[in-house]
Order: C-alpha cells, then sequence, then structure tokens
C-alpha cells in the first residue's frame, strides 16, 4: 500500500485536544493533519459531552428559574411548560455552530480532515508501507465512505483518541432504559424516577438538567461523598445545596446490577453492612466515569505502551514510549478535562517547532456545571494537609456580597489557600453564583506564583462577584473588610 501522502505532523482524534494541535501546529509553518472517524468535527466534548450537556443546563436552570423563582424578582408567569423537542433542537443547534466552526478553522489553516479511522503502523519508507529506518511514522486511514484504506506518513504523530463512558461490572448498556450519559443527553421524555449511578461530576450535571425539568432523581454512589477530587469542604456544600433542590443520595452503596423490566429498570445495590437494596426507576443512568479510547490504534506494533490504568505512558514532553509520537488529553494521565487537552496540544506543536512547551498542571481549573456551579483550582485543603505543607485559608461568603444579592443568588463561598510563609496561592475553591468564571482569576494568580495578598491588593470593581475572590484573599491575613 502506498503512501498517498506526508506531513509534519498527524493528529489522531479531532476533539479539543486534536484539533487545537492541529491548529497551533499549522499556525507554526507545520504541514498538518488529522484523522477524525466521527462525522463531525469537535470530538465528545462538542458533540456528546460538554458543549451540549451545557446547553441543556441552561435551558434547565431557565425553566426552573421562572417557574420557581420569578415571582420573587416581581415577575409573575402563568402557565410555565416544557417544550422539551425544542429544547433538544436548540442543544443541537449549538453543537452544529460550533462543529462547523472548527471545519471552517481546519480550511482557513488548510488542515486536511482525513475522514477515517486512523491505526498505527510503524516506521514507512515514502512510496511503502514496509517497516524501514526512515524517522516517519505510518497511519492506516480506513475511510467512513468505505472505499480502500489508505497509508499517510508523519514526522511525528500526535494522539488525541480521547474517552469513551466506563462501564460497570455486572451492567449492560441496552441504550433506551440503561443509558450512559450520551443517551442522558437525548432522552425523549422526562424520566419519572432517573436513578443515577455515580455522584461524580458528569452525573450531577445531568442528573440536576433531569430534576430541574421535573424528574425524581436517586443518586446512588460507592463512596461516603460526592465530588471525589474536589475538595472536600465546598463538596459537602454543593451536596447540601443539590439536596435541597431535589436530589436524593444514597451513598456507601456499592451497586451489583441494572436489570431492565418492560419500561422498568431495577437497580440492586449493597450497604456498608452488605445488605442489599433495590431501587426502581424508568430509567438508570451510569456515569461512573471515562476510560481512555485505545482500541484499534495500533499502539503495541507501534511500541507505544500503556500504564496499568489503559492510559499511554508520556514522558514531561508528553512523547511516548516510541520516539517522534505524542498523546495528549483524555488517554493520559490527569484529569479528563477539554482544556486541559488543549494546553497539551498546544505544547506538544510548539515542542515540534522547536520552541520549548509548557503546561502547568497546578494552574489547570476545573468546573462542575450544577448550580450553583463548583470551581477549584490547585491544592485541595485535604491534599495540603497529606502532604504536610504548612498553609493558611481565607474564605468569604457571597451572603453579603452586593452584586449576589442582586442576582438573587447568595449561596456559596470562595476558599483561598496560601502557604503559610511565603503566602503563595497553593489552591483556591469556589461553590457559588459564577464560579466557573471566577476561578480564572485565581488560576492565572497561580500560574504566575502570586500571593494571596496580590489578590488583596488588587482592586476589583464594585459590585462584582469578583469581590468575594478579593475578600477570600484578604481572609487569608484575617483582614477581611465585611466580615
Amino acid at each position: 500500500m502506498a503512501i498517498q501522502k506526508s506531513y509534519d505532523v498527524i493528529v489522531i482524534g479531532a476533539g479539543p485536544g486534536g484539533y487545537v494541535a492541529a491548529i497551533r501546529a499549522a499556525q507554526l509553518g507545520l504541514k498538518t493533519a488529522v484523522i477524525e472517524m466521527y462525522p463531525r468535527l469537535g470530538g465528545t466534548c462538542l458533540n456528546v459531552g460538554c458543549i451540549p450537556s451545557k446547553a441543556l443546563l441552561e435551558s434547565s436552570e431557565r425553566f426552573a428559574m421562572i417557574k420557581h423563582d420569578a415571582a420573587k424578582h416581581g415577575i409573575k408567569v402563568d402557565g410555565v411548560a416544557l417544550d422539551l423537542p425544542t429544547m433538544h433542537e436548540r442543544r443541537k443547534a449549538v453543537v452544529a455552530q460550533l462543529t462547523g466552526g472548527v471545519d471552517m478553522l481546519f480550511k482557513k489553516h488548510k488542515i486536511d480532515w482525513l475522514a477515517g479511522k486512523g491505526s498505527l503502523v510503524g516506521k514507512i519508507a515514502e512510496g511503502s508501507a514496509s517497516p524501514s529506518s526512515s524517522s516517519q511514522h505510518g497511519v492506516s486511514v480506513a475511510p467512513t465512505d468505505g472505499k480502500e484504506p489508505f497509508v499517510v506518513a508523519g514526522d511525528s504523530i500526535i494522539l488525541a483518541s480521547g474517552s469513551v463512558p466506563s462501564a460497570l461490572r455486572g451492567i449492560a448498556y441496552d441504550h433506551e432504559r440503561i443509558i450512559d450519559s450520551t443517551g442522558a443527553l437525548e432522552l425523549p421524555e422526562v424520566p419519572k424516577h432517573l436513578v443515577l449511578v455515580g455522584a461524580g461530576v458528569i452525573g450531577l450535571e445531568l442528573g440536576s438538567v433531569w430534576c430541574r425539568l421535573g424528574a425524581k432523581v436517586t443518586v446512588v454512589e460507592y463512596l461516603d461523598r460526592i465530588l471525589p477530587g474536589v475538595d472536600l469542604e465546598i463538596a459537602k456544600e454543593a451536596h447540601k445545596s443539590l439536596a435541597k433542590q431535589g436530589l436524593e443520595f444514597v451513598l456507601g452503596a456499592r451497586v451489583k446490577s441494572a436489570v431492565r423490566n418492560g419500561e422498568e429498570v431495577t437497580v440492586t445495590y449493597a450497604d456498608k453492612d452488605d445488605q442489599e437494596h433495590t431501587l426502581v426507576g424508568d430509567y438508570a443512568l451510569i456515569a461512573v466515569g471515562r476510560r481512555p479510547y485505545t482500541e484499534g490504534l495500533g499502539l503495541e506494533a507501534a511500541g507505544v505502551r500503556l500504564d496499568e490504568r489503559g492510559r499511554v505512558i508520556v514522558d514531561d514532553e508528553l512523547q511516548t514510549t516510541a520516539s517522534g509520537i505524542f498523546a495528549i488529553g483524555d488517554v493520559i494521565r490527569g484529569p479528563m478535562l477539554a482544556h486541559k487537552a488543549e494546553d497539551e496540544g498546544v505544547a506538544v506543536a510548539e515542542t515540534l517547532a522547536g520552541q520549548v512547551g509548557h503546561v502547568n498542571y497546578d494552574a489547570v481549573p476545573s468546573i462542575v456545571y450544577t448550580h450553583p456551579e463548583v470551581a477549584g483550582v490547585g491544592k485541595t485543603e485535604e491534599e495540603l494537609v497529606a502532604a504536610e505543607i504548612p498553609f493558611v485559608k481565607g474564605k468569604f461568603k457571597f451572603g453579603p456580597n452586593g452584586r449576589a444579592l442582586a442576582l438573587g443568588e447568595t449561596e456559596g463561598l470562595v476558599k483561598i489557600l496560601a502557604h503559610k510563609e511565603t503566602d503563595r496561592i497553593l489552591g483556591a475553591h469556589i461553590f457559588g453564583p459564577r464560579a466557573g468564571d471566577l476561578i480564572a482569576e485565581l488560576a492565572v494568580a497561580i500560574e504566575l506564583g502570586a500571593s494571596a495578598e496580590d489578590i488583596a491588593r488588587s482592586c476589583h470593581a464594585h459590585p462584582t462577584l469578583s469581590e468575594v475572590v478579593r475578600e477570600a484573599a484578604l481572609d487569608c491575613a484575617r483582614r477581611s473588610l465585611h466580615k
């Protein structure tokens, strides 16, 4: 099989990490191609993850606000009704606009989109698919339109194949009543009772959507807390808030099975004493995390090794165990976050262009788009205690803030963790209105090595929610002005 075309860089996967890596590589003058097997660019995030879920979260939040809170603002609305098909059409339109935008960017930067499934075939010599001592790597492309496979060659390969929903032992998806996160975005009706397995980010976001729209939602979680990995104090505040909103929680529960019987699903779980219990709902959403997607990529033949959790092993420059093959995003270690993958994609592209790529993992924020939102960056309090790092913490609630009061969004707090001796900000965590936007200031602070005093002495506009961030920074030195 002859080489159809040669490139400086070939990216496998067109999610946020892959398409951003391709764009940056093209900006730096590298001839670039992206292999993507799905009909639209953007990967899980744009098609069935971050973007469609946020569209539904926004629509459902507005529905709940009009139905339950508009009267507090002096707005009387009668006959509020849900039009779920229109809500779904809006979700699809948002996705189409963003994926189409990526397609336009590819054309602008002259990036070739090779529509098909990519698989590494090892080193190849030009004009041949046979292994050689050439520095180019071959990638076989099986076109999605059913045409004959072909081979392209690249000086460097970037693996950005992303992740897929994890399965739970003893449970098989039927994708109708027993569903994963993709199915939960497309339910044709509001469930009467949604049994949600997993109290992580994905589960709580999607559980919030359907709870706001009228479903009874029962969350079953193996751990004795929600949102593993989130600062515990913040997670507890979120737990209390979500419970008030109507989500029911069963913690410390080990799910053993989910069995469909007609239009019902029976979920069986064991409690801490190993006593069995059952929950019956019309839908069961299994949201127990995601796993790297590495199937069919030809990794072993190319010398790319995986770790014990099925992730591609990379070094500090994100190069795999095979020289010239790099990996980014969900397929490697670290949090499965679109923006983390983007930063890694930029770093690899810049490294390949002879620059110095950089990702500061301590400055990568994470956000949970519940209501209120949860956001964090840097170390949690539990991590600092475990590492025996001396720290001080400053906290301030949204309750006294003028902008929060005007919005009618006074629930939550900002928490800043600073080194006890140097005052350098080590971590910051927010539960409250627009936490996902507020965390950006603190991510920049960590990136620049700023102190809590730097934030405290920076002027913040009034009235804004950002004043709560400043007050928390002031509280690190016990000199908050409004506490």
